[in-house]
């Protein structure tokens, strides 16, 4: 009998632990298409960056010297802030996404 409690009890981590691997491959694979959306707009000018996601929520001038561009959003109430940051050329060198997917 104890032998069969620690049969289940291995089987019952190898399902959780695989159930975790499978949301992590999800997870990985969602941000690197979120990385692939936005890398798209490196090097071109921020009207076209602005043309396609429309006004920012926020803009303003970092330490470095460059302006960023900040688009907040939600979903599933779960809040998503892409960055850009705009050279003085004003091209995009530069992108931060946190939450998005």
């Amino acid at each position: 009998m104890k032998k069969f409690k620690i049969f289940l009890i291995l089987i019952c981590f190898t399902l959780i632990f695989s159930g975790c691997q499978a949301v992590k491959d999800k997870t990985d694979s969602i941000v690197e298409k979120e990385n692939e959306k936005l890398s798209k707009f490196l090097g071109k000018s921020s009207s076209e960056l602005q043309m396609e996601l429309g006004k920012p929520d926020e803009d303003f001038k970092n330490a470095k010297g460059n302006f960023e561009l900040v688009y907040n959003s939600k979903k599933y109430l779960v809040p998503c802030e892409r960055r850009f940051e705009i050279n003085s050329e004003n091209i995009v060198i530069g992108f931060i996404s946190n939450g998005c997917f």
